[in-house]
């Protein structure tokens, strides 16, 4: 017998699934929804900071473009923690310091001082998805892959829920320190549980020992060996398109956008934040049913929302006099909703284009794309801002810009990527032919 027979037989099979499963996955996914409810708080709170720092739209949109900036470039090394150290060491950190960049955000009387906080949140934040994705990739069956990536995606953004129906009226009712301190409490009481409870897979479905070579050598070859895969390529492009439109309007500037524009109330702009998170919980769920059925639909899928998404931010910014009908907001809100379902996508073209000991490589490059989308529309939003006087209109026109970059990018990969999968299923299934029993 060969060793590489030899190798695949001592491989254990797919994980069973099942309650246990299901309560360990469920711990890491509480843990994003920490995070999510600490990355969004300042969505509804853009304006109280903007009051709080005596700062202008460019300064605002700073916070959560560092935020992002530390999320985008922690993903490829948090990806080669996870693949060198498991899911439970790295949640751990990701707990520990969104947990403290979250409560210095209370107590910040300074900018540089809320800036420092941000940017630590956003470390420890970079560290969780990946590592729910790792999480469901050791507990459960791979043929569930599509949905249980979208059904952590989903309970995080309930996360968001927090933040747009909670934190809202907390911030309100209790003003800035004791809304953002109190907050905190849930990133320690996550913290003891998961160190109590979380384990990185099921006994009995340890992963193959294998040699790991230290140094700079096998960083670079592990990066590159998942970047030259077309399926990470064309996954991070898919996710550079599809998530920043939502998360833009979610983070920081929808609010502003339909207080100062638009001329709704808080509490009016508050409901239709709301609309979006509900709406990508529904499309969510939807989404990751079609794909566990119908492999051929992701593309599109991903490129359908783009064009619709497309359509309803062109409808709203064109639409003559000072103010779009509600009706067209509401339509736009849900269309967004989308936009998180969709940046799933990815993660379903970089899968299945790597091997297992490179999944959280690979999972990083693909986080990469809708934030790093997400910080380049976050600045241009806040400078087309100041220099424009207020202008929406065509601030957020730079949102085609990025549509158009991604969906280039996107038809450019995409035969190359599906034929390069196709081989790799066809010669998966004729080394498992082989294999002796």
């Amino acid at each position: 017998m060969s060793a590489k027979s030899s190798s695949s037989i001592s491989l254990p099979g797919d994980p069973p699934g099942g309650p246990r499963a299901v309560g360990v996955w469920g711990l890491g996914v509480a843990v994003y929804f920490v995070a999510i409810t600490y990355r969004t708080s300042l969505g509804v709170a853009g304006l109280d900071a903007a009051e709080r720092f005596h700062i202008n739209a460019s300064a605002l949109s700073t916070f959560s473009i560092l935020q992002l900036l530390v999320y985008a470039g922690m993903q490829i090394p948090v990806g080669l923690m996870v693949d060198r150290l498991g899911t439970k060491k790295v949640l751990a950190i990701g707990v520990v310091l969104y947990t403290l960049g979250q409560f210095g955000f209370a107590l910040s009387a300074s900018y540089a001082t809320a800036l420092g906080s941000r940017a630590l949140l956003g470390c420890g934040d970079a560290m969780t998805f990946i590592s729910v994705l790792r999480l469901g990739a050791r507990w459960f069956p791979a043929r569930r892959g599509p949905l249980i990536a979208q059904v952590a995606a989903l309970v995080g953004m309930a996360g968001n829920l927090v933040s747009t129906l909670v934190l809202a009226r907390l911030l309100h009712a209790f003003g800035w320190t004791p809304t953002f301190a109190g907050s905190a409490a849930g990133g320690v009481l996550v913290l003891v549980l998961m160190l109590v409870f979380l384990k990185d897979h099921p006994k009995g479905f340890e992963p193959a020992p294998a040699a790991v070579p230290a140094g700079r050598g096998f960083v670079r070859r592990q990066i590159a060996d998942a970047w030259r895969e077309p399926g990470t390529r064309l996954g991070m492009w898919v996710h550079f398109t599809t998530q920043f439109p939502a998360m833009v309007f979610l983070l920081l500037w929808g609010l502003p956008f339909l207080v100062e524009a638009q001329g709704m109330s808080r509490g009016e702009a508050g409901e239709l934040l709301t609309l979006v998170v509900l709406s990508n919980m529904a499309v969510g769920l939807v989404y990751g049913q079609i794909i566990a059925r119908h492999h051929a639909a992701r593309l599109p899928l991903a490129l359908g929302t783009v064009g619709v998404t497309a359509v309803f931010w062109a409808a709203t910014l064109l639409w003559p006099g000072a103010h779009a009908p509600l009706w067209l907001l509401i339509a736009l809100c849900v269309v967004l909703g989308a936009c998180g379902p969709a940046s799933m996508i990815g993660f379903d073209f970089g899968r299945p284009a790597n091997p297992p000991e490179r999944q959280g490589t690979a999972s990083g490059i693909v986080n990469m794309g809708g934030f790093t989308a997400s910080i380049a529309t976050l600045l241009a939003i806040g400078v087309l801002l100041d220099a424009t006087g207020d202008n929406y209109r065509v601030a957020f026109a730079s949102v085609f810009v990025l549509e158009a970059l991604g969906v280039s990018q996107i038809l450019r990969l995409r035969k190359r990527a599906v034929s390069r999968e196709r081989e790799r299923i066809v010669a998966s299934r004729v080394e498992t032919v082989h294999v002796p029993v």
